[in-house]
């Protein structure tokens, strides 16, 4: 399969740099001149800031969905900018070691039009609110935050004008400010200030399930306080104003630090069912309160079939999802490999992909609990199937840990990899340049480079600056 064909696009996409092409002559001479108003609108966005005299809410929406002012094209025209611009640094750090990495435009590998997302509003499957002051100085105002710590200058904005967050996430976020606001308890705004109200997180399926976990500081209050405001918040939301929210789960967390896993502060479950569940590509999943799934549903199913194809994995391929979640890769491409091995370090989130493969009857697949940087290289060790394998790596913004690459790098068997990062100009552009370099004894990188062979954005994040990059490396 050649490379330029390997993953195919949905026809509705058009390349960002098509725009003009494609339109008539009219409406491309009203976008080579536009008015200055339109400019000043396209330069905010870029720069994520706010126009003059802009409300709190749209300063708001300039913070979290920076590109909310643009049509859609635009936001696709900018965001294949900036993944040029990240390809770009990576082929000059690559020369830097040494490597001819130069391209075409100054690219590293080709790089294929932005995926677009075919939800544009309300796409969020799990939205964060804070509890802090508000425009108003209530302090009890459930939002998402204009300012900065630093600065001092945090105000907590509602999210009702945000495009990329549904309706049912702003509807449970505004009942638990209601409820917060009956309570004789303070919000927990700073710890060391007192307080306990704190965080809320909202999970949504297409199944209508609705998950909703608090955080709450229990400071110095004993068990019998603890159990009756647990007791108030259950009754707000199963007999009171909050029955509307319809939550599938209610879950509560005692928490004295700023995160936590279920670990280190237990979930506790007040009302409904443990889990939630939703359908990826026919299959049924399970999601725990703290377990990654992607963020866009509809964008994680265009995202896993690019996947599936990029792979080029057959029925004698291992795949190794590296940073795995529920599972939600790897069980989509089962049908297609031999083996399935799966490493997460949030253990609920492997117990969750364990009973996914179990309901789903899947059975090539085994998953490992625990950080990739203590279990890969165990794994990989004394590695001596002689079946290729084919690694997925999908970590945090913090990148994958340096042993896990160098697992990776001296295991002779995987010959592409697939790495999915929301943010590679990040600590992912340093796992980039160890993959690439050359082999290095002092830092025990003894097998032969990786090297970038194509990149894929995938719009994930509409309205935000943000993509889901897919680099594929081959050796």
């Amino acid at each position: 399969m050649a490379l330029s064909c390997a993953v195919r696009l949905p026809c509705r996409h058009l390349h960002p740099s098509s725009t003009l092409l494609s339109s008539p002559p009219g409406r491309a001479r009203s976008l080579l001149t536009e008015s200055s108003a339109a400019k000043r609108k396209k330069k905010a966005a870029r720069e994520g800031c706010s126009l003059p005299g802009s409300s709190w809410e749209e300063r708001l929406a300039d913070v979290v969905t920076p590109l909310w002012r643009l049509s859609y094209q635009e936001q696709l025209q900018v965001k294949y900018e900036s993944q040029q611009k990240i390809l770009q640094m990576l082929a000059s750090r690559l020369e830097e070691l040494g490597i001819d990495a130069q391209k075409p435009g100054g690219l590293c590998c080709p790089l294929q039009p932005v995926v677009p997302s075919s939800v544009i509003s309300g796409y969020r499957n799990k939205s964060t609110f804070s509890v802090n002051r508000g425009p108003d100085g209530n302090p009890k105002t459930v939002g998402l935050y204009v300012g900065t710590g630093r600065a001092r200058n945090i105000v907590c904005v509602k999210a009702n004008h945000l495009k990329n967050i549904p309706p049912k996430h702003k509807q449970v976020a505004q009942c638990y400010e209601e409820f917060i606001s009956r309570s004789p308890l303070d919000p927990c705004i700073l710890f060391h200030e007192g307080g306990h109200w704190r965080e809320l997180v909202v999970r949504t399926t297409s199944l209508g399930h609705t998950m909703a976990v608090i955080t709450f500081h229990p400071q110095e209050l004993g068990q019998e306080a603890l159990t009756t405001q647990k007791a108030l918040l259950k009754e707000f939301f199963t007999c009171g104003p909050g029955t509307v929210c319809a939550l599938t789960s209610l879950y509560f967390q005692e928490s004295t630090m700023t995160r936590c896993c279920h670990e280190q502060s237990p979930f506790q479950l007040l009302h409904g069912e443990p889990y939630i569940f939703e359908e990826v590509l026919g299959l049924k999943f399970r999601i725990s309160p703290d377990a990654f799934f992607q963020v866009n549903t509809n964008g994680a199913e265009v995202l896993y079939q690019a996947i599936g194809e990029l792979s080029q994995a057959g029925g004698d391929t291992i795949l190794l999802d590296i940073c795995c979640g529920t599972g939600t890769i790897g069980l989509s491409l089962a049908h297609q490999v031999s083996k399935i091995i799966g490493i997460e370090v949030v253990e609920k989130a492997i117990e969750d992909a364990r009973w996914n493969a179990t309901f789903n009857e899947i059975s090539n697949c085994e998953f490992h609990s625990g950080k990739a940087e203590a279990v890969l290289p165990q794994l990989l060790s004394s590695w001596e199937d002689a079946r290729p394998i084919v690694a997925v790596v999908n970590p945090s913004r913090a990148g994958l840990h340096y042993r896990v690459i160098r697992a990776i790098r001296n295991c002779k068997s995987i010959r592409r990899l697939l790495y999915i990062s929301c943010k590679p100009e990040g600590e992912a552009m340093r796992n980039f340049l160890e993959l690439c370099c050359p082999p290095d004894p002092g830092k025990k990188l003894s097998r032969e480079p990786f090297v970038p062979t194509l990149a894929i954005p995938f719009d994930m994040f509409p309205h935000t600056a943000h993509c889901e990059l897919v680099l594929l490396f081959t050796r």
